[in-house]
């Protein structure tokens, strides 16, 4: 699964039209929601409620990655992908120039490979310390039933759904940076109805809250693949998310840890703790975090990915290999009827 990150935002971007790429970016992100909700509903519908208990979950899961396997293999390889391919194969060593791309951009690029790391850290932590101990707090403290959780669940998904796209869309114009911070302030203010509020009213606050949750990280595909070195987009985005989410994967633990510090009065001889004030001290410290890191990190809104503007690969091909890309520019700008199906080296699909 930690694979898959990076190649899907390559295929889903580096084609993408520049005008285009804030609000597919956030519609791409948003596919972790909608799986959110699914998972959310099928967990109400499946887990103990058949003889099987918890692994009709588990069949459920395993068919949506055939669904997958069969549309991707359906789908060409990214123009971008294919420049680089003839630039490597032109210079007559393809394994030889990519390793040459590799150490070029850690020479040139270490402290940014670096920095996405470390914003990659914050923004995992904002996800998952605002939703996985969610549930825990709405039945332990609040004593929710389950279709009242499933419902707060499910109704928090479409808010991030809805975020995720629309701030997105706006980063386009507003700037990455801008956008993600503008929305972090607000996730930050409407911490207290998020995690206080002890009625349905708080499906309201869930709904919001995860829409600014996730409208920040509908910017983060196209932000992601616009600071990275083109030659190596794939692996450091992908990488850059999963290491953050390695260090992330200990909120729950952290939260629950210090939620023992704040027990509540028992119900019926069940341990209760107030795990409201604990999401609510947390997400603020990783709200500040991100907003201090995306304010002093860079941006490089509508980078060109074409292989041609990449000042790495210059350095590691040869400039023949160079000029095979830019003849085979020439070549197939009277291809016309070829472009339209393929789209030329040269033209943004």
């Amino acid at each position: 699964m930690g694979g898959l990150y990076g190649n899907a935002a390559a295929t889903a971007l580096e084609d993408c039209p520049s005008e285009a790429r804030g609000i597919v970016s956030g519609m791409l992100q948003q596919g972790y929601a909608f799986g959110y909700l699914l998972a959310t509903v099928f967990a109400r519908a499946l887990v103990n409620t058949t003889p099987y208990q918890w692994r009709p979950l588990y069949w459920f899961g395993a068919c949506p990655p055939i669904f997958l396997i069969l549309f991707r293999l359906c789908l060409p390889e990214t123009q971008a992908y294919r420049e680089r391919q003839l630039v490597r194969n032109a210079t007559g060593n393809l394994t030889g120039t990519f390793l040459a791309e590799g150490k070029v951009a850690l020479r040139r690029h270490w402290k940014l490979l670096t920095y996405m790391i470390l914003l990659m850290t914050g923004f995992n932590f904002m996800s998952h310390g605002s939703q996985d101990l969610y549930p825990t707090m709405l039945q332990n403290q609040y004593s929710f039933n389950a279709n009242q959780v499933t419902i707060t669940q499910v109704v928090a998904n479409l808010g991030a759904m809805f975020g995720g796209t629309i701030i997105g869309f706006l980063s386009q114009s507003l700037g990455r940076r801008f956008s993600i911070i503008a929305i972090s302030i607000v996730g930050g203010a409407l911490l207290y109805p998020y995690t206080f509020v002890s009625n349905n009213g708080v499906i309201a606050s869930a709904f919001f809250e995860q829409a600014c949750v996730q409208g920040a990280w509908g910017v983060i595909p196209i932000h992601l693949m616009e600071l990275s070195p083109g030659s190596f987009r794939t692996f450091v985005v992908g990488s850059s998310y999963q290491l953050g989410n390695l260090v992330s994967s200990a909120s729950s633990t952290i939260e629950a840890t210090i939620g023992e510090r704040f027990p509540l009065p028992p119900l019926k001889d069940e341990s209760r703790y107030n795990y409201g004030i604990v999401i609510c001290i947390f997400m603020a410290c990783v709200y500040a975090y991100v907003i201090l890191l995306t304010f002093l990190g860079p941006e490089y809104l509508g980078r060109d990915f074409h292989v041609e503007n990449d000042d790495d690969m210059r350095a590691a091909a040869t400039n023949d290999a160079m000029d095979v890309l830019h003849h085979s520019h020439m070549g197939n700008s009277g291809s016309d009827g070829d472009e339209k199906a393929h789209g030329g080296f040269g033209e943004k699909v």
